[in-house]
């Protein structure tokens, strides 16, 4: 890499970066994770933790000078009522979803936000500035658990051309991650329950349907199984099996009819479908199913045809096998799309979120390219994974990639 890397956008899973790469117009992020343990997602509603504007949280922002905020355990934090102190973020997470806004920058340049045990100057921003304005985005930032820094995230402003710029920022807690030993209830990603019944094998896999499901084992849609969901991460269903073929290899995420936003009256390439806070709700395991159902729901309001987006064409996708016509297949969100990226490129990794694929030579029928997650970045981007190297990052929402359906049972 050489300089300072601008336009990374969105949720940094890790926030550990290898690389960064600019492709047919969106940048991607390889992140990777000091976790071998699963963790889980747990929204929560918005809480302010740092207004500079009333020295919430920090009194500051200045050029190229390291302030700590703590975000885990009794904090204060921004009420009708005033600052009281609260836990947002339980003791032991390991990661915080937020939202940063920069207000009235005084010269251009970045705001980097990183782990609070981060040394050295930061090398890729959170959100980039021009002077003056206001800039929001949405990250997830890893959190050390022990150590001098255990609980705190770094704040770092990088102006450029001057070395007196300053910056008022505010941050809105969004969620977090904690591991999934600590008793997080729901699937990573999504608030929902888990499996009411809890893991069940199956012997419903195999050429012959009478095989016991595991990784690697032809599924009962004519596809091959990914994940098993042994500790029972995934609402409703325990075994996430990909399909035998792409079902594009090249289609835009979404359209530009005017569906999408909280009011349903804006480009679809252009703004959330419904909001930030929906979106956060639909990148984990257990949640490609509804992702994908509230992007149909979108574009079929607006009479858009399903061949003309991601989402569909996988919707639409059908398999036969000797016994059946399989057709509930759907896009995957970014961490089940980790997992297929996992199996294609039989890398032997553990399965969950926290570690992301490492990308090795492919297995016959899936392609080095980019695929399609049904999970929204931002309003302008979706998650996208290279299944080459594994990077995950932000595709703008117009590009044509590949999608590769998945079906859950």
């Amino acid at each position: 890499m050489v300089g300072r890397l601008r336009g990374v956008r969105g949720f940094v899973a890790g926030v550990v970066v290898a690389s960064v790469i600019g492709v047919g117009g969106f940048a991607v992020v390889r992140a990777t994770s000091g976790s071998s343990s699963a963790s889980s997602f747990v929204p929560v509603a918005p809480v302010r933790v740092l207004d500079t504007r009333s020295d919430l949280g920090l009194v500051e922002v200045t050029d190229g000078v390291a302030g700590t905020l703590k975000v885990t355990g009794s904090i204060p934090t921004a009420t009708s009522g005033g600052v009281v102190n609260a836990v947002v973020v339980p003791a032991g997470a390991t990661a915080v979803v937020l939202n940063v806004t920069a207000v009235n920058p005084t010269s251009g340049g970045y705001v980097s936000l990183r782990p609070g045990d981060a040394t050295g100057a930061p090398t890729v921003s959170t959100l980039n500035v021009t002077a003056g304005g206001t800039f929001p985005n949405g990250a997830t930032i890893t959190v050390p658990t022990t150590g001098a820094h255990a609980g705190q995230i770094q704040v770092w402003y990088e102006a450029e051309y001057t070395t007196v710029g300053s910056t008022e920022l505010l941050i809105d807690i969004a969620g977090y991650y904690e591991l999934a030993s600590t008793g997080a209830a729901g699937a990573k990603g999504d608030a929902g329950a888990s499996s009411p019944t809890g893991f069940t094998e199956r012997s419903v896999c195999g050429a012959n349907g009478t095989t016991l499901c595991a990784v690697g084992v032809q599924g009962p849609g004519g596809g091959t199984i990914v994940y098993v969901d042994s500790t029972n991460e995934m609402p409703g269903y325990d075994y996430l099996e990909v399909a035998p073929t792409d079902a594009s290899t090249g289609v835009v995420w979404s359209t530009t009819t005017e569906k999408c936003g909280t009011g349903a009256n804006l480009n679809c390439q252009a703004s959330l479908l419904s909001d930030a806070g929906t979106a956060l709700g639909y990148f984990g395991l257990g949640t490609g199913r509804a992702a994908t159902a509230a992007i149909i729901a979108r574009h079929d309001a607006g009479g858009v045809a399903k061949a003309a987006y991601a989402a569909g064409v996988a919707d639409a996708y059908t398999t036969v096998t000797t016994t059946a016509t399989v057709s509930d297949w759907f896009l995957p969100s970014k961490d089940e799309l980790n997992e297929v990226c996992k199996y294609a490129s039989n890398t032997g990794q553990d399965d969950g979120a926290d570690i992301v694929c490492s990308g090795q030579p492919l297995r016959d029928g899936f392609s080095a390219g980019y695929y399609w997650s049904s999970s929204e970045l931002d309003g302008n981007t979706a998650w996208v994974q290279r299944f080459a190297t594994g990077d995950q990052g932000g595709g703008n929402k117009f590009n044509t990639l590949r999608v590769r359906p998945v079906r859950a049972f």
